[in-house]
């Protein structure tokens, strides 16, 4: 179960970021040759655009190579992600020697395997799931908000979740958003692949930090996967995310490292 746990949470990524091209206007894919490479709907390297290795016994020169192809034609750059479990060393190697740069820290890959007991609510926040183009919208206007924190520029989210109909018409995602009163505060969103979910863009605004929401759209989100199946929940999380997901009972897996292709590459 272990092993097979060690992989469930990259193949939980792979799957929303396959997806996640479909929510978007100006989101596209390739895979062929061992590699998927996936253009959401921003320009920004580090959130939307990513190179993933599908086979493992896929050259890594080759899959950089198909992604320099495909984020050249698109006039993006792009990011890899890599595990520290060894499987992805020569990975490693091909994008230093690519003249990619590591961005950040390392990136903790989480998973938890039981249900999570909920806290208490405040008064005044209510939850709701997403059902319409409207919670769409506080769904990215929240994560818009949250962010900033990392310099995240202010069109990425808007831009990448601009199809809502797609988003509300796939039954694997379900996106609930906390409200204190009628202000959107803090979102979450689960992604159920097979029997196996990852959380994506848990945020809080910055005025509604401190107040315990991540906690309590975290717990909602975990636990709505586990009511649909999920088997287990993972995760990759945020500086500020990792000591709260490790406080609710999430494990840490192995890292990822994010190599970056700043600048899109020459066709």
């Amino acid at each position: 179960m272990v092993e097979r746990d060690a992989h469930a949470g990259h193949e939980s990524l792979i799957a929303y970021s396959r997806t996640a091209t479909r929510w978007c206007t100006k989101g596209a894919l390739h895979e062929e040759n061992g590699a998927l490479l996936v253009a959401g709907g921003s320009w920004i390297p580090v959130v939307g655009n990513a190179a993933f290795r599908t086979t493992p016994t896929a050259a890594a020169p080759d899959v950089l190579a198909q992604a320099d192809a495909f984020f050249g034609r698109h006039r993006r750059g792009y990011t890899v992600k890599v595990r520290d479990t060894g499987e992805d060393s020569d990975l490693q190697a091909a994008c230093e020697a690519h003249g990619m740069a590591a961005f950040g820290d390392p990136i903790p890959q989480m998973i938890c395997r039981s249900p999570l007991t909920p806290a208490p609510a405040g008064t005044d926040i209510s939850l709701r799931v997403v059902h319409d183009d409207a919670g769409v919208a506080d769904f990215a206007a929240v994560n818009t908000d949250a962010y900033a924190t990392y310099g995240m520029p202010a069109e990425v989210f808007v831009e990448m979740f601009d199809l809502p109909e797609a988003i509300l018409a796939d039954s694997r995602a379900r996106i609930v958003v906390a409200y204190s009163g009628t202000r959107p505060v803090a979102t979450a969103m689960e992604f159920l692949d097979g029997d196996v979910a990852c959380l994506q863009w848990v945020g809080t605004v910055a005025a509604a930090r401190h107040m315990g929401l991540g906690r309590i759209v975290t717990e909602w989100a975990t636990n709505s996967a586990f009511s649909r199946g999920a088997r287990a929940v993972t995760l990759q999380a945020s500086p500020m995310g990792a000591p709260l997901y490790a406080r609710l009972g999430f494990e840490t897996q192995y890292h990822y490292r994010e190599y970056v292709r700043w600048e899109p590459p020459d066709t």
